[in-house]
């Protein structure tokens, strides 16, 4: 038994490779906002101020979508030795808890996450002319898509045929 390495939901598809493109551009983004910074620290002498909190916005973007998507394509940390070692039952049930628990800290981040968004959205961000809310939305985005990707994941585990020798 193994998890279907290769969903083809063309929505949840979609909605991943959205994630993963929105990651990979989050990743250049703090590149540039970093160079940026870089240069103007040392070559004008004249440091922005924003440079810092955007950089972490883009960094929560990179890591809570890249999160989403390793999940999804069952990419993520794991102790996989127990799970190979079990029959098919006890590895189904293995995996399902696994994806369970999963799915509950996606929960947790999107609770979490939707809770400083709104406790701190009236303040202004240190240095960036942004609400300081905005730095806990990816928060809650990755979580919302983690909780769905492991469901996903949960729903296509199968069972698959003993090998015979």
């Amino acid at each position: 038994m193994t998890p279907n390495t290769d969903p083809t939901n063309p929505l949840l598809n979609r909605l991943s490779n959205a994630a993963l493109v929105l990651a990979g551009i989050a990743l250049v983004g703090v590149a540039i906002v970093e160079g940026w910074q870089v240069f103007a620290r040392y070559v004008l002498n004249n440091s922005p101020s924003w440079t810092e909190p955007v950089a972490l916005l883009l960094m929560s973007t990179t890591m809570m979508c890249g999160a989403a998507v390793g999940v999804r394509s069952n990419r993520h940390f794991g102790f996989f030795i127990l799970g190979e070692m079990a029959s098919p039952r006890i590895r189904r049930v293995l995996v399902i808890f696994a994806q369970s628990i999963i799915a509950l800290v996606g929960a947790l981040f999107v609770v979490a996450g939707i809770r400083l968004v709104a406790e701190s959205w009236d303040f202004p961000m240190a240095g960036a002319p942004l609400p300081q809310g905005i730095v806990y939305l990816p928060i809650c985005i990755g979580g919302a898509l983690i909780v769905v990707f492991s469901i996903e994941r949960i729903v296509i585990t199968r069972v698959e045929p003993a090998v015979q020798s």
